[in-house]
């Protein structure tokens, strides 16, 4: 297996997010000179993701060959044939897909003790209860409605953190209560919300196998256990009116009804 030496960025005038100050100022007056220069500016913006990207994953990237090979590529005079070329860039996807894959493992493998850890000392809490899952909820109110059952749609409204306390998702910032069957979201919600009456207002902390496992889903990254506060404002019976609700259009709350163990 190949690996990647640290990443050694050449620079001479250009940073690694590319800049178009090294170049002669080109004073913008026509419009077709904005829209041209436009192309240039966003294409020199992918460019730098990309290989701010790579560099992240341990690999080698000189940029001022990259830009060389851009401006030849531009006046058709490149000095590798096209077959060089996909050859060399195969060889490098192979390597990133390497990297990335090792790096992911070592990611999931800290999420993993780090979420053990963090619910063995919430766990020591007087207020917090535990079920035979794993599940850890306290009751922050209680609510004095109808429980909702494995089939029943529901109504709530929640604030999602990773366990360092970065929120990933918040449907009070949207204004926005999410409506959903609970057959449809991770273990972790169907089994705490069944604990729940409508007006209550419980905290879970979910240990990774409850929620997305070994899984990448927007910033929650694999192995991750995730704390939640949330509310339940109501509950109904299947029938109709949940048909084709789903949860589109809901941010990362979106991500509530993608159930991994289905």
């Amino acid at each position: 297996m190949k690996t990647f030496k640290k990443s050694i960025i050449a620079i001479s005038c250009l940073p690694l997010f590319l800049s178009v100050q090294c170049m002669a100022e080109t004073e913008l007056l026509a419009d077709s000179n904005k829209e041209s220069y436009s192309i240039g500016a966003s294409f020199g913006s992918y460019i730098s993701s990309q290989l701010y990207s790579q560099s992240q994953l341990g690999a080698e990237v000189d940029v001022d060959i990259v830009v060389e090979g851009l401006l030849d590529a531009l006046k058709g005079q490149s000095k590798l044939s096209n077959e060089d070329i996909v050859s060399y860039l195969n060889i490098r996807a192979e390597q990133l897909n390497t990297a990335k894959e090792e790096k992911d493992k070592d990611l999931a493998l800290k999420n993993l003790v780090a979420g053990e850890k963090f619910l063995a000392e919430n766990k020591k809490s007087a207020d917090v209860r535990t079920t035979e899952s794993g599940l850890q909820y306290e009751v922050i109110s209680q609510g004095s409605g109808a429980k909702p059952q494995a089939n029943d749609v529901v109504t709530v409204h929640y604030k999602g953190y990773l366990i360092d306390g970065t929120e990933f998702d918040n449907s009070y910032t949207r204004d926005e209560a999410n409506r959903f069957s609970l057959v449809t979201v991770i273990e972790g919600w169907q089994e705490g919300l069944q604990l729940m009456k409508e007006g209550a207002k419980y905290k879970f902390n979910i240990p990774s196998e409850l929620a997305y496992g070994e899984r990448q889903v927007g910033m929650i990254s694999p192995n991750s256990a995730l704390v939640f506060e949330v509310e339940l404002v109501k509950v109904e019976a299947p029938g109709e009116n949940a048909h084709g609700m789903g949860l589109s259009g809901m941010g990362m709350g979106g991500m509530m009804g993608a159930n991994p163990h289905k």
